[in-house]
């Protein structure tokens, strides 16, 4: 039986907001009021609440109000990611950025890449199996550091596991999907080659100075998470990013966002559908610019 939907007031979803934009960074428009109302009715039932006001209060001041910020996060989000998602912009990452990175590190021959916000873990498992088929027998001589976080436990426990169903192989190629999965009864799991590359942590984009302990980085993927944030924690993201990513490092956002007018000085690549950007350079420096 569908729960009835229960209503929220103004001040109820002002509160509400407040504590969610506080909390994550997450900016929810008053014309998105309907979206919390539906997606937490529910919850209210199970927590034999009244009503938003008194949830605002569990959320904020009850000795469970982070247990519940996650669930609350967990229902409230969607997690919508597949494997090789936006194959021009893996292109550009693998024959630019990565061939260019591995070049540059041939000495320490380490490399550092995280994946920001990477929900389910579909990202930095795709990413893993790019660096390795790039490197191929060299591998075994590389420090390679792929970490993957995420504000959602639920998100991050799949993650882990590393075992998907077939939604999450949309557009992949077979031939993909046998070189890097064993499949039984209609479950993926990774290989345990290319899941021991990847680190996987709890984290908050919120949380910039947490983020810093992480250190520097060469390549940063943070893809469809900034559509949800306002212009300062833009800002305060893409800012962080700057000052965390490598002189010669890479940047990738989302097909659908820009950080351009943030005044962050980052520049394009110049590549169609790479959404994929580097440090400017001071002037006359060189380096690697590919023309539009």
């Amino acid at each position: 039986m569908t729960s009835a939907v229960k209503s929220m007031t103004d001040s109820e979803f002002k509160a509400l907001r407040d504590v969610i934009y506080k909390r994550s960074g997450i900016a929810f428009q008053d014309t998105k009021k309907y979206v919390l109302e539906s997606r937490l009715s529910k919850r209210l039932e199970e927590l034999e609440l009244e009503d938003f006001n008194q949830y605002v209060q569990f959320l904020s001041f009850g000795p469970y109000a982070s247990d519940e910020f996650q669930e609350m996060f967990n229902r409230i989000t969607i997690n919508e990611t597949c494997f090789f998602r936006n194959e021009p912009q893996l292109e550009a990452f693998e024959n630019i950025a990565l061939n260019e990175l591995i070049k540059a590190r041939s000495a320490t021959k380490r490399l550092r890449i995280w994946s920001a916000a990477c929900s389910t873990g579909e990202e930095p498992y795709t990413l893993a199996m790019l660096v390795s088929r790039t490197l191929g027998v060299r591998l075994s001589d590389w420090n390679i550091e792929i970490l993957g976080t995420d504000i959602s436990e639920k998100a991050l426990n799949i993650a882990e596991k590393g075992e998907y169903g077939q939604f999450s192989f949309r557009g992949v190629s077979p031939l993909h999907i046998k070189r890097y999965f064993n499949e039984e009864n209609g479950v993926y799991r990774v290989n345990d080659d290319i899941k021991s590359m990847v680190r996987l942590d709890l984290h908050n984009l919120k949380e910039t100075l947490a983020a810093r302990r992480f250190g520097t980085w060469d390549v940063i993927f943070c893809r469809n998470v900034m559509i949800y944030f306002d212009a300062d924690m833009k800002k305060q993201c893409v800012q962080l990013y700057h000052d965390q990513l490598a002189d010669d490092g890479y940047l990738f956002i989302g097909h659908s966002e820009t950080i351009r007018d943030l005044g962050v000085p980052f520049e394009p690549l110049g590549i169609a559908q790479a959404f994929a950007y580097s440090k400017q350079k001071p002037a006359g420096a060189g380096g690697l610019r590919v023309a539009s």
